[in-house]
């Protein structure tokens, strides 16, 4: 991307004030030079043909000022100023486990936890147009949604997409990280993320947790935990003959697992009860991995003095030849 026209010495534009010196000195010298003479009449005298050159005798310092320019501006180095950034190897892939189970309608979020999710998780990856970012949802079992991609817009369609019962209800924990990690796993990128999302407790799937956040330490991916849900206990609708009801249901998120499973894998355990704070842990984790990996970027500058040296060459002989042949003697 060019970015314009920089100077290296931009202290030579002071030498521009020694311009409007030279053209004052000229108009002076010019009138000190001009006589007049009286004559009672003119009878005597033919009139010389009309010319186009005495018209032109000024030519001399218009060219000189304008040579002046150009090499002031030449010594004080004009150089373009092209950058690029190189974000294809710099760049962190990004996986999002979110749990899709059936604890995950509670309406302690609005308006509901795995809706609130969605939302908030949507606004993360429109603030991260450089990364590869892919879905992995999990219940009683584990598959991906989305794999790695940098087209986002795909992607927030397939996460507006998901919804509780797409596969059998449960809290595979373990398997929605195994699945993440091995979506990771092959991945050149600086940075490995994981960001698992969960309200509850492990209670299905054949990987426990610990077991994954094992093998995610051994691929260098790092997982920050979520614990969804407030402290105490939730509504959770219930459909019953009659309609949808609603009872108190306990919230059951085993933090100390999540927090081992961040601890392990060099990430950080958050716990969100309500949407302002969910949105908050993923505006922390958007800070954390900017901090941690720098986009490169690269400056290249190119000297543009050698057309203006040039043209100022080429004002002066000029200058130089109409003086000596064409306007000898109407220049001064």
């Amino acid at each position: 991307m060019l970015r314009g026209i920089e100077f290296a010495n931009p202290g030579f534009f002071w030498l521009l004030i020694f311009i409007p010196a030279m053209v004052a000195w000229y108009i002076w010298r010019e009138q000190k030079l001009q006589g007049t003479m009286s004559v009672s009449a003119v009878k005597g005298f033919s009139l010389p043909a009309k010319s186009i050159i005495p018209r032109l005798r000024h030519l001399g310092i218009i060219l000189r000022s304008l040579a002046l320019i150009a090499l002031i501006t030449a010594l004080a180095r004009p150089q373009s100023a092209l950058s690029w950034q190189n974000s294809t190897t710099e760049g962190i892939d990004i996986i999002i486990a979110s749990d899709i189970s059936g604890s995950m309608l509670a309406e302690d979020f609005k308006p509901n936890r795995l809706e609130a999710g969605k939302n908030i998780a949507i606004d993360f990856i429109k603030d991260r147009p450089d990364d590869r970012i892919g879905l992995v949802i999990f219940s009683g079992e584990a598959f991906t949604q989305c794999p790695l991609t940098i087209d986002h817009d795909v992607l927030i369609n397939l996460f507006k997409d998901i919804k509780n019962g797409m596969v059998d209800d449960g809290t595979a924990i373990g398997m929605g990280l195994a699945t993440a990690v091995n979506r990771l796993k092959d991945s050149e990128a600086k940075s490995k993320v994981v960001i698992l999302l969960t309200d509850g407790s492990n209670n299905g799937g054949s990987i426990p947790p610990l077991t994954a956040a094992d093998i995610a330490k051994k691929f260098n991916i790092r997982v920050y935990t979520v614990g969804i849900g407030k402290k105490g206990y939730a509504l959770y609708p219930i459909q019953t003959p009659y309609g949808v009801k609603y009872q108190e249901v306990k919230v059951d998120v085993d933090e100390v697992t999540l927090n081992k499973i961040a601890n392990t894998t060099g990430g950080k355990y958050f716990r969100a009860t309500d949407n302002e704070k969910l949105k908050g842990i993923y505006e922390q984790i958007d800070k954390l991995e900017k901090a941690k990996i720098d986009v490169t970027q690269y400056h290249k500058k190119t000297e543009c003095f050698l057309p203006l040296a040039i043209f100022a060459l080429f004002l002066l002989l000029a200058e130089f030849l109409l003086r000596n042949t064409l306007l000898k003697g109407a220049l001064t």
